[in-house]
């Protein structure tokens, strides 16, 4: 699964640490080749996720989900361009408005 299956979850786990629940979204593609696609691809998927968790069916699927925070989990194979840096910290403030929490992080070998 990845980033261009816009209408699906691609991961989600209980982080043994923390004890959130993980809803990952796998990117594998690199932000200097069609980066107003990317973007686009990028806000999609978001979408789809914020969908998933609030209309509830993350618990039934997951019922082990109930009850603890939600973390959406950005997987980037490539650094975050100058734009998609904007874009993430706007939309990780108005997922935090919405009570989850947006994080990003680069893995080179995905």
């Amino acid at each position: 699964m990845s980033i261009e299956q816009t209408q699906t979850v691609d991961y989600v786990n209980v982080d043994k640490g923390s004890g959130d629940v993980w809803l990952t979204i796998s990117d594998h593609l690199p932000w200097d080749v069609s980066e107003g696609e990317h973007l686009d691809l990028l806000q999609q998927k978001l979408n789809a996720y914020l969908r998933f968790i609030e209309s509830g069916e993350l618990q039934k699927k997951y019922p082990d989900a109930t009850g603890r925070d939600v973390v959406i989990n950005l997987v980037g194979k490539y650094p975050l361009s100058r734009q998609a840096t904007v874009f993430v910290t706007k939309v990780r403030a108005a997922i935090g408005a919405a009570g989850f929490r947006l994080r990003h992080e680069v893995k080179p070998g995905n």
